[in-house]
């Protein structure tokens, strides 16, 4: 009987990602409902057939022999689903090619503020991955990883730029700057001027300035983040102030005072002492309180006067 000529992979699957399916994905053509791919089928289940008749096997050989089984069913897999797109399928494709997700947003990951999720990268690679096994033709020979990769990559590049309110101009300008201090700083050993690096960037002074202003919207932290060191950390947002919040030092100024000038308020005569207690405390005109002090609004008015000039030459004296 010839020996069946083996079904070209054109997956490319790796033997990481082989050996965690092993257990799960052998898939014949004959599983998903026979037809025109019963030739695949018919070989797998041979291959299946002897392999569970054979005798048993030192471990390394075992674990090759389940490898190719695994690679076979992939192929066998891809044929079928190109055949007829059916979600189960494809479902079955996600679920073997799902670690190239969390790969790829790890790497692009580790270039990214630490307020960035990675799991919201997965999951926006997950939607890349998608449409890879959507769009991919085996036919044409390129292995599958290398092509998901790319889409998934860009399904997440394209899920951050969604998000960013900041415009791509602006970035690619805070980019520029960045490059051109790191060349003066290394060139000049030492922190670039203002005027250096207008001079470098070939923009002038005004210029140069609207474009930090437009970049400070870029600058952006997680409130969440650890500030500190040591047993003093704390969040940034407990070292916010609060603008409706009293000032403690203010109300310690505040109190103090205000004893001072109820100790120098109590060293007045009696008479001015009453002149301010009925003007600052009781609310009285001069008029009503030459009333009631049996005097006239003007004595009343020099009364004041007196005792308003003792009052600051006594705090004077204490400050």
């Amino acid at each position: 009987m010839t020996e069946p000529t083996p079904v070209p992979d054109h997956t490319g699957g790796g033997a990481d990602t082989v050996a965690a399916r092993s257990t799960s994905v052998p898939v014949t053509a004959r599983d998903q409902g026979g037809g025109t791919n019963g030739h695949v089928g018919d070989r797998l289940a041979r291959r299946l057939s002897v392999a569970t008749a054979e005798p048993a096997r030192p471990a390394a050989g075992r674990d090759q022999r389940s490898g190719d089984e695994v690679e076979a069913g992939i192929v066998a897999l891809w044929q079928a689903f190109g055949q007829r797109r059916d979600q189960e399928l494809r479902d079955r494709l996600v679920l073997h090619y799902a670690p190239l997700v969390k790969y790829v947003a790890g790497r692009v990951g580790t270039g990214l503020p630490s307020h960035v999720e990675v799991s919201d990268l997965i999951q926006s690679g997950i939607f890349g991955l998608v449409d890879a096994i959507e769009k991919f033709e085996p036919e044409r020979g390129l292995k599958f990883e290398t092509y998901a990769m790319q889409r998934i990559r860009g399904a997440i590049l394209d899920d951050l730029r969604a998000q960013d309110w900041v415009p791509r101009s602006v970035r690619s300008r805070a980019r520029d700057v960045e490059r051109a201090l790191e060349r003066l700083e290394a060139k000049l050993q030492r922190t670039a001027t203002d005027a250096e690096l207008a001079s470098e960037l070939e923009l002038s002074l005004d210029e140069l300035r609207e474009l930090f202003a437009q970049l400070q919207m870029t600058s952006v932290i997680a409130l969440d983040d650890l500030i500190g060191a040591g047993t003093a950390q704390a969040s940034l947002a407990e070292t916010l102030p609060d603008d409706r919040a009293e000032d403690p030092v203010a109300a310690l100024v505040d109190q103090d005072s205000r004893r001072q000038l109820a100790e120098a308020v109590e060293r007045l005569s009696d008479r001015d002492r009453v002149v301010v207690t009925l003007y600052y405390f009781e609310n009285l005109t001069l008029a009503e309180i030459g009333k009631v002090l049996g005097v006239t609004e003007s004595r009343v008015c020099q009364l004041h006067t007196r005792a308003v000039l003792r009052l600051r030459t006594k705090l004077t004296e204490q400050a």
